[in-house]
């Protein structure tokens, strides 16, 4: 826990203790992934001081949507004043989604992407490095990436995502055709 150290004389936070405090505060940049069309940010968790950032983080990347997978931290007003909605899709830190939040998370991209096809579906949950990777995780295995190709795409962007309970998820898991669309756009074929 960091303790503030102040100077007797001059009652200042001495700058050991504000260097301290600066590497408490850092926090991974937002990681897009893309795939097939598909566009997807994984961050860290907002919170109502941090929240005018996020929303400048999330224009950067045309989110539309936001999908929190940890417990709500933040009011979502000013998000929704900005046109970007907030899908609440909790599960345990640790953990893969049990089957409800899996088929809540492809709903929510379904409907996103129809709506948009150049939207951005953000995702996050504590540190931005379990639960909201293997969300995405799954929309590319979904997308015809292999568990392995999908769990190196977030790496290489996402430094130390996803955990060996996590992983062991992934590898099971198999794509149902979730993301497959009917009306002729993103991830169709047509065999002539």
């Amino acid at each position: 826990m960091t303790q503030s150290v102040n100077n007797s004389q001059t009652g200042q936070i001495t700058s050991a203790a504000m260097r301290q405090k600066d590497r408490l505060d850092i926090r991974p940049a937002a990681a897009e992934i893309e795939h097939k069309g598909f566009k997807f940010l994984i961050t860290d968790r907002p919170s109502d001081q941090t929240i005018h950032t996020y929303i400048q983080e999330l224009k950067k990347h045309n989110v539309a949507a936001v999908v929190r997978v940890c417990d709500p931290s933040y009011k979502i007003d000013e998000l929704n004043n900005e046109g970007i909605q907030v899908y609440d899709l909790g599960y345990a830190d640790g953990t893969y989604p049990p089957k409800e939040i899996v088929e809540g998370w492809f709903k929510v991209l379904k409907k996103q992407f129809q709506d948009n096809h150049d939207t951005c579906v953000a995702v996050h949950c504590v540190a931005g490095l379990g639960r909201a990777p293997v969300m995405v995780a799954m929309a590319l295995i979904e997308l015809g990436l292999k568990y392995e190709e999908a769990v190196e795409l977030i790496r290489e962007k996402r430094r130390g995502a996803i955990n060996a309970k996590q992983l062991g998820f992934l590898e099971r898991y198999r794509p149902k055709q979730r993301l497959k669309s009917k009306n002729g756009h993103k991830n169709s074929c047509c065999v002539q």
